[in-house]
């Protein structure tokens, strides 16, 4: 029986100087980080509810593997890798939403690697539903090295969403024409009721280049055909898409993924299959593996916010697997998305806090030296919005206290000269994550920023996000800074 996670059972109000005393204008209690003075500490004593993660298995914590959502009667199934704890090599296991704020945990795999054989390891794969089944499409990754194919696509099938069942023998192989049998993996599928057919996109590589394929599947799982390529990768060098996925907005359709190592990527076309157009990128490379889930109102994209493998490394964010973020997919007029917060996760925070300054606009005039004004306390969660002006091009946004010594802040940087939003270490000087952004001086921007734990989301007035991973800093202050420029920040408020 796994022991799942309880709060510490001392929850209250924050004693630490900087704090004016109160638990707040609307008498919660807040959990005191006064004790916790280690980030692994900090990171033990968090309640993961936007930001899932799994329950920990006696004293280890799994983490979020990619994610495969489906969606059906008002459920969101949300299918992950689940890596560590009771999860053998990255088998599936399932949770489930209605409003991507509490989430209920299924303990019983749903598809287990095997032990040795073909599937020795899962890989990421889709559910589709055709003749009143519904088929999981995985990839199989064998853990033998003297095996001929080291991933093949493997099927299971359910009538219930919840527990799936091999079938045993049916597979899909790399085409000779890829001249390789190594990287073959993530099917994504989709039922066509016309054809009684489903197509699955596939991330392979052929002559060193990243591509995507396409095969068509009779519905009866009898007959597999090859179609092709049908996107080769045009910018960057990677060595795979992984985790591709298409959906349609209005009369648009759209094929995301993330490169391998790098961060999620978008291109567009008239049909599901290309031709596309130039690939953009999406986020940065903290928000892994994301792929889209609709309810016939929205799209949103589920994915990892990826975690370090020490809480207090400042160097780097790197590890594999981390919590589960759900971001909105919004269509701008000329086409373009960007990712907003999901609507049930913005209304979640209704209780107004009292900032550190004495009025909600603040202005910071700075040069080549960093200024900064305290704003809030760094809440288990909250969520923290405003508007911005500036007229320079330094770099300015929010920096977190780390240890109280300034040469260790970990900033969320807007950089107006560089065209980046951008998420860095130790004042600055190890950068961690970005995405692009182009704005204008002169011009206001709206902000909202969402923390739960060591896990955030800063978004930028339906144009840009970028997912972060901040360890360590709960119980300190927030501060607004700026270098090089001058801000004007206004409507500033939080709520937990």
């Amino acid at each position: 029986m796994k022991n799942r996670f309880k709060l510490l059972t001392g929850i209250f109000c924050l004693s630490i100087s900087f704090v004016l005393g109160s638990c707040g204008q609307s008498g919660m209690k807040d959990k005191d980080f006064s004790g916790l003075t280690t980030p692994g500490s900090q990171e033990e004593a968090y309640e993961y509810r936007t930001f899932f993660l799994p329950a920990k298995d006696g004293p280890i914590q799994p983490y979020v593997g990619d994610v495969m959502p489906y969606y059906e009667n008002g459920v969101y199934y949300i299918y992950y890798l689940k890596d560590g704890g009771d999860s053998y090599n990255h088998s599936i296991f399932l949770t489930t939403t209605k409003d991507f704020v509490t989430y209920t945990e299924q303990d019983e795999v749903v598809i287990e690697a095997s032990d040795g054989g073909q599937d020795g390891w899962i890989g990421t794969g889709s559910v589709v539903k055709a003749g009143g089944k519904y088929y999981f499409f995985y990839t199989g990754h064998a853990d033998s090295s003297d095996a001929e194919y080291k991933e093949k696509i493997m099927v299971a099938e359910s009538d219930n969403l919840t527990v799936f069942h091999k079938i045993a023998g049916w597979e899909i192989t790399p085409p000779d024409e890829l001249g390789q049998k190594n990287d073959f993996r993530d099917p994504q599928a989709y039922y066509d009721p016309d054809t009684d057919t489903i197509s699955l996109t596939i991330t392979a590589s052929k002559d060193n280049v990243a591509r995507i394929l396409k095969y068509t599947v009779s519905a009866d799982l009898q007959e597999a055909l090859y179609n092709g390529i049908i996107f080769s990768n045009t910018v960057g060098d990677f060595w795979n898409l992984e985790c591709s996925d298409t959906f349609k907005i209005g009369d648009r359709w759209y094929l995301t993924y993330s490169a391998q190592d790098d961060t999620l990527w978008y291109a567009s076309a008239d049909e599901q299959f290309g031709p596309y157009s130039e690939p953009k990128r999406l986020e940065g490379k903290l928000f892994y593996a994301a792929k889209h889930v609709e309810d016939g109102e929205n799209t949103y994209m589920a994915g990892w916010a990826r975690r370090s493998e020490s809480p207090t490394s400042t160097r780097s964010v790197s590890a594999w697997a981390g919590n589960l973020v759900i971001q909105k997919i919004i269509q701008k007029e000329n086409g373009d998305l960007v990712l907003a917060p999901a609507d049930g996760v913005i209304q979640q925070f209704q209780n107004k806090r009292k900032l550190m300054v004495d009025s909600a606009q603040t202005s910071i005039k700075a040069d080549s030296a960093y200024q900064y004004v305290n704003l809030c306390t760094c809440y288990e969660r909250f969520l923290l919005k405003g508007n911005f002006t500036y007229s320079e091009s330094g770099s300015f946004g929010l920096c977190f206290d780390y240890n109280g010594e300034a040469d260790k802040y970990k900033l969320i940087s807007i950089c107006p000269g560089d065209n980046r939003l951008q998420l860095s270490f130790n004042e600055g000087a190890t950068l961690i994550a970005e995405t692009e952004i182009h704005l204008e001086p002169g011009k206001e921007y709206f902000f909202t920023y969402i923390q739960e734990g060591s896990v955030g989301v800063f978004y930028i007035d339906d144009m840009a996000a970028l997912t972060v991973r901040l360890y360590g800093v709960s119980g300190k202050p927030v501060k607004l800074f700026a270098e090089n420029n001058s801000v004007t920040f206004s409507a500033l408020e939080q709520y937990s």
